[in-house]
């Protein structure tokens, strides 16, 4: 491992922040030391049982390190411990949520906007469908099939009806298949993903804001994975760059900054277009704090106790990296999406490989009529790339995977698995018409640095396929 700047950092900032402190009078504060060097030894070799998710050649699930400055400041926090659920429990630390939040709504385009941090993206999901609950009692909440399960989860939770609508063969929404949703007369909130966990898919927000034109629904954007990709959409492709464009028109917003922000678990941010709907969490408890008159982060949220530590991190996080287009926290966003692009070609190159198809097996067309034929390209959307191993069958598909999968990580590469349509990767001799789920490869080149390891990430993969395929 690299070293570590975090405790020389901490030591210098750990001391000014005593110095604050200095005229409080002295007392003896039990730590109960004895013991603690050897348990955090033992804690030090018992994490050695995890995937190393910090390097880059762990590309398997969506888990980014956070930035020396953020675990710095996290770390620092804690000192206090402070719990931005009232002013009382997290004075500095509430401010600095309050003008972390700002910077990241004025990413969208919102200056006047409801908005607060949550333990995680699926708690942020839960804060926008309840409030589409209060908004639209009884109606329902459809999705795309490619949306995270959490919706349908939080939809039972809070006893609404859920129904999921398929996707095209990139991924993407469908909206013929939601138009036939809509024409029912029953919905009330449309979910719409821009970064889907499997693929990094975009669902077509901006067509999708055109049909609330004519049925009249709410729009909750879940873009805990790929919200960050506002900053740099004229990187992306076409489609993905017109769905970015339209985010502020949204109803709701979901973003994690544990994902893309840098930024330790669990730090999820859920944003609200009309400040007004603050009014659906009023409450007068006799319990919360009321040494200030001052709206507090307790009253627009539906947790209580959170971690003053996380906004500390994010703020600090957003100081030395602002979240602007072509500021060094956006250069390195396209850097990972330079990567995923560069293993796309590769693997397109080599006969071992199935690719995404080039031409989905249905349009973006509200009829469902199948593509032209003319070749529409496929390119990853974000930073995420999945790919199927070429074999006879479609069982042959999936236990290919599963054992390059197995020699990657035995070579110290580490991907995922996951299952897609077969009918998504093209024809491929006797498998073209079999049209069930096959195990396929992924990888989530979200670290800028994979973009430098390219060629390494590449040659560990030939080698574990060249053991299973040759």
């Amino acid at each position: 491992m690299a070293k570590d700047p975090v405790p020389e950092l901490l030591a210098h900032a750990t001391e000014a922040l005593e110095a604050e402190f200095a005229a409080l009078p002295p007392f003896d504060e039990l730590h109960y030391e004895a013991g603690m060097e050897w348990v955090l030894e033992a804690v030090a070799h018992r994490l050695r049982e995890n995937y190393p998710y910090f390097h880059p050649l762990y590309a398997g699930q969506m888990l980014k390190p956070p930035h020396p400055v953020a675990r710095a400041a996290y770390a620092l926090a804690m000192k206090l411990n402070p719990n931005n659920h009232a002013l009382d429990g997290g004075r500095a630390s509430s401010a600095m949520e309050v003008e972390a939040i700002k910077e990241i709504a004025a990413m969208f385009g919102w200056r006047e906007f409801l908005g607060h941090l949550t333990s995680s993206g699926t708690f942020a999901n839960l804060e926008a469908l309840w409030m589409a609950r209060q908004l639209a009692p009884g109606r329902r909440i459809v999705g795309s099939e490619q949306a995270h399960y959490t919706h349908q989860r939080i939809s039972n939770v809070l006893k609404l009806e859920y129904a999921s609508v398929a996707a095209d063969g990139r991924g993407r929404m469908n909206l013929g298949a939601l138009e036939n949703e809509l024409r029912k007369g029953d919905v009330g909130t449309v979910v719409a993903t821009l970064g889907t966990t499997a693929m990094g898919a975009v669902d077509p927000l901006d067509e999708i804001l055109k049909l609330k034109e004519r049925y009249g629904f709410r729009v909750h954007v879940d873009a805990a994975y790929g919200g960050y990709f506002r900053l740099i959409a004229d990187e992306l492709e076409e489609p993905a760059s017109r769905a970015y464009a339209a985010i502020g028109q949204a109803d709701s917003i979901v973003i994690d900054p544990h994902k893309h922000g840098l930024q330790p678990y669990g730090c999820g941010c859920v944003l609200f277009r009309d400040p007004a709907e603050g009014r659906f969490y009023k409450h007068d408890s006799p319990y919360t704090y009321f040494t200030s008159k001052e709206l507090h982060l307790g009253e627009i949220s539906l947790e209580c106790s959170r971690a003053g530590a996380a906004a500390v991190a994010l703020w600090a996080t957003q100081k030395l990296l602002p979240i602007v287009p072509s500021g060094a926290f956006a250069q390195g966003l396209a850097k990972g999406r330079r990567a995923a692009l560069e293993l796309d070609r590769r693997l397109r190159g080599d006969e071992r490989f199935m690719p995404l198809a080039e031409t989905p097996p249905w349009s973006q067309k509200r009829d469902h009529s199948a593509s032209s034929g003319q070749a529409l390209g496929y390119r990853p959307e974000l930073d995420i790339v999945v790919w199927a191993l070429r074999a006879p069958t479609s069982e042959e598909v999936s236990e290919r995977a599963q054992k390059v999968f197995d020699a990657c990580a035995r070579g110290g590469l580490h991907l995922a698995l996951v299952q897609l349509p077969r009918s998504w990767f093209g024809p491929s001799g006797r498998v073209e018409n079999e049209m069930g789920p096959v195990t396929c490869l992924r990888s989530v080149l979200m670290k800028p640095e994979h973009e430098a390891w390219i060629d390494e990430i590449w040659e560990r993969l030939s080698t574990a396929c060249g053991e299973v395929v040759g």
